[in-house]
C-alpha cells in the first residue's frame, strides 16, 4: 500500500475552507458550501469531509476532539529559519491559533506551532535548508 492522502473531519465547512485557502495558501476549487472538498498540496491528497455527512455515509456515529487539541499534526515546511518566523506572523494575523512561538530545537530544527479554527495542531518548520534537500 501507498499513502494517497489524509483528510480531516470537519463541522464547519465553510470557515475551515477560508482558512485552509486564506490563510495557509491551499489552493482550493470547491465552494465553500459543499460537503466534501479535495486538493492536492505538493502531491499529496488533502480533504475536508463533513464530519455529519461522513457520520451519514457510514451509518455510524463517532465522538470528537473538542477545542485545541494535539490528536495528530499537519507539517508544512519552508526553506529557511526566517521563513519560519514570517510564516507564523503571516498565519497568526491573518487568524491562526499561536501555540508555540517559533524557537530552534536542540535537535537543530526551527520549528513553531498553529491551530486552526476547529484546533487542529499546523507545525511550520525548517531545517534552514531547501525541501529538497532536508533529509540528506
Amino acid at each position: 500500500m501507498r499513502l494517497d492522502g489524509f483528510g480531516l473531519l470537519v463541522n464547519d465547512m465553510a470557515t475551515m475552507v477560508r482558512f485552509y485557502r486564506d490563510v495557509l495558501g491551499f489552493e482550493i476549487k470547491e465552494s465553500e458550501d459543499t460537503s466534501n472538498v479535495y486538493l492536492v498540496k505538493d502531491g499529496t491528497l488533502f480533504l475536508l469531509y463533513g464530519r455529519k455527512d461522513f457520520e451519514t455515509m457510514t451509518s455510524k456515529r463517532y465522538e470528537y476532539v473538542k477545542g485545541l487539541n494535539g490528536h495528530f499534526e499537519i507539517a508544512l515546511y519552508v526553506d529557511s529559519f526566517s521563513d519560519v518566523d514570517e510564516e507564523f506572523k503571516k498565519a497568526v494575523e491573518k487568524g491562526a491559533t499561536p501555540v508555540l512561538e517559533p524557537t530552534t530545537e536542540p535537535w537543530g530544527q526551527r520549528t513553531c506551532y498553529i491551530a486552526d479554527p476547529e484546533g487542529n495542531l499546523i507545525e511550520i518548520g525548517s531545517w534552514d535548508k531547501p525541501f529538497c534537500e532536508k533529509d540528506k
